[in-house]
């Protein structure tokens, strides 16, 4: 049943309460919006991608409030921002056609002001970008903050890289039979391959390659591949596997080495824990701390939500903590209803399961938020990323939101 709950807070969006008493006025998300200048890029700050509404939304996540809103062309799906500190800019990879949703097709970079949000300029890059709902691992900042490599996969598989100093095209490279990009250093990168592996490349200013290795096979692409939400600790980039295996591939030596262990005891395989999500799994860098959303399924689950958090120490590759993630779905239905506490509230939480979260981030500052939500269920629940206590709920959000990212 839980599988039609967010499929229901939708269609509640979409029918007025006539009948209700009229709530208090009380400030929303939306309420205090004004032109203004951001400020430096704080802490507890996210972007929240939307596929349906094309655009990305900016939220901190200590007040709960939209802070700016970048929108997507409608050539491609919309791509989360990427920051450079260095310049204090955000890039958009964006696409348009020559008649709206036809004709032929230009990609391009749009480079934004991070503290106006101001769009500064282009850049037009004759390849055209991969593909995905999700579109993760499609584009990665390079460590020397000014390479940005994008993934296309029309008519093969390739790399390209944009330099965002001199603000120009630079060139490709083929990487036949691997997909995703992950940086490794100033000018490195990685690539998952379809034979088990992790190809790692080296390249020049001008795009070339200079050097290359690849990992021994760790994954079987069939029985458990990984997902391509790769999350990296320095020197280590970590993979979860459909059944539960954590792959650490470490670029620091070359070839890279892999080390595998288990996340999940025969004791939860059996009752059919596993790893599900759209974007399920975040580290926290200075605490070494690894969170992957987890539920009970079946093999094909790999994309469900989850009811958990499980918190691994990546030192002792340990366990630490299970978090029981809030009632989304409830609280999406009160911010409809507007009630908030009291008996209502309690109601609506015990009558409806939760259907649980499919895309996790966490902030990296000292007191960390944790940031999980559903891509069906407009809300963001924030936890303590310590202790896993919820701290609050975003409405107002949009619905088939697929990404979230912390631009610090």
């Amino acid at each position: 049943m839980h599988r039609l709950i967010a499929p229901l807070v939708l269609l509640l969006a979409l029918i007025p309460v006539a009948t209700q008493a009229q709530p208090e006025e009380k400030s929303g998300p939306f309420d205090e919006l004004r032109m203004t200048t951001l400020g430096p890029v704080g802490p507890h700050q996210v972007w929240i991608t939307a596929l349906l509404a094309r655009h990305s939304q900016l939220f901190d996540a200590s007040s709960g409030l939209m802070l700016a809103s970048l929108d997507s062309a409608l050539g491609a799906f919309p791509k989360t921002p990427v920051f450079a500190a260095t310049r204090n800019e955000y890039y958009v990879v964006e696409a348009k056609r020559e008649w709206g949703h036809r004709g032929e097709r230009t990609d391009f970079v749009t480079i934004y002001d991070a503290t106006t949000l101001q769009a500064k300029g282009q850049i037009v890059i004759p390849i055209q970008i991969a593909e995905s709902a999700g579109s993760l691992a499609y584009t990665a900042l390079l460590d020397d903050n000014r390479t940005l490599a994008l993934f296309s996969q029309i008519p093969n598989q390739k790399v390209s890289f944009v330099d965002l100093e001199t603000r120009t095209f630079v060139g490709s490279i083929a990487i036949q039979g691997c997909a995703g990009i992950y940086a490794t250093g100033a000018r490195s990168f990685a690539t998952l391959c379809g034979n088990g592996t992790m190809h790692h490349v080296k390249v020049d200013a001008e795009g070339n390659e200079t050097g290359s290795a690849t990992t021994t096979p760790f994954f079987e692409a069939v029985a458990d591949p990984v997902m391509m939400n790769g999350v990296r600790l320095g020197d280590r980039w970590v993979f979860v596997s459909f059944l539960g295996e954590a792959h650490e591939v470490d670029f620091s030596q070359s070839p890279p080495v892999v080390t595998s262990w288990s996340m999940v005891s025969d004791g939860e395989r059996k009752k059919g824990w596993r790893p599900g999500g759209r974007q399920l799994s975040a580290i926290h860098r200075e605490l070494g701390r690894l969170y992957v959303l987890f539920h009970q399924g079946e093999a094909g689950s790999h994309k469900d939500p989850g009811p958990e958090v499980w918190v691994f120490d990546l030192a002792s590759r340990e366990r630490m903590a299970r978090f029981e993630l809030p009632n989304m779905d409830a609280s999406a239905i009160e911010g409809m209803l507007g009630v908030e506490g009291g008996f209502s509230s309690w109601f609506l939480r015990r009558i409806i399961p939760a259907s649980g979260a499919d895309t996790v981030a966490v902030t990296q500052d000292a007191a960390p938020l944790l940031l999980v939500r559903n891509a069906f269920v407009p809300v963001l629940s924030v936890l303590d990323a310590r202790s896993g206590a919820h701290v609050r709920d975003i409405h107002e959000l949009g619905t088939f939101d697929t990404r979230l990212m912390v631009p610090q």
